[in-house]
């Protein structure tokens, strides 16, 4: 079968993405609005980008609905600043009560019963349940599509501050067993790191 996208509505190539690019990490992305209100949303579209100087990306989607911009990308664009936390199983339940479309006044911290603690570099409050936590500060916001729902934007951040949890770090190596991350998957599905395998690369000679 094939699909040409500018035969079908934005929603269902969405569908088509987002139940073939899989298992997506999660960035719970934590902000502050320029009135000093906290705000707390998950984000699949997320990956890192490079590691001189440490960067990721994620990718906040306009609304389905009416194609206006989230609060997470406008409390970015006035403070310049986020943190991208990593979601374990652990809290998965009060990571998705984060992803309803709230009012900008309210505090998805308390709507969903997670903790704010204060970062070191940035006003931007980080997660205490999440064992992995980047400070980032914005490098750039990139615009995709126009105005209407369905665009969005790709926002690059430069990471100022891990912090990693003790119970996770060993020797330089994130144990997933301890972190049980989770990945997104289609509709309201979720995956669990339980069974992996290793593929050897070959070391180019000398």
């Amino acid at each position: 079968m094939i699909f040409d996208p500018k035969e079908q509505s934005f929603k269902e190539n969405h569908r088509l993405m987002i139940g073939s690019i899989l298992p997506r990490p999660i960035a719970l992305v934590s902000t502050k609005s320029k009135d000093g209100v906290n705000n707390l949303a998950p984000f699949s579209f997320f990956n890192g980008v490079c590691a001189n100087p440490p960067t990721i990306m994620f990718a906040p989607a306009r609304r389905a609905y009416d194609g206006k911009t989230k609060d997470t990308l406008n409390n970015i664009r006035e403070t310049g600043e986020f943190v991208v936390n990593i979601v374990s199983e652990t809290f998965a339940e009060k990571m998705v009560a984060c992803s309803t479309d709230f009012d900008s006044s309210i505090d998805e911290f308390q709507i969903s019963g997670l903790s704010p603690v204060s970062s070191l570099k940035i006003k931007s409050p980080r997660v205490k349940e999440a064992l992995v936590n980047f400070e980032c500060k914005l490098n750039q916001i990139i615009q995709v599509g126009g105005e209407l729902p369905g665009s969005g934007f790709v926002i690059l951040g430069t990471i100022v501050m891990f912090h990693v949890h003790e119970s996770v770090y060993d020797q330089g190596h994130i144990n997933l067993e301890i972190l049980q991350p989770l990945g997104r998957l289609g509709g309201n599905d979720y995956s669990r790191i339980k069974d992996t395998i290793t593929i050897n690369r070959k070391i180019k000679p000398d």
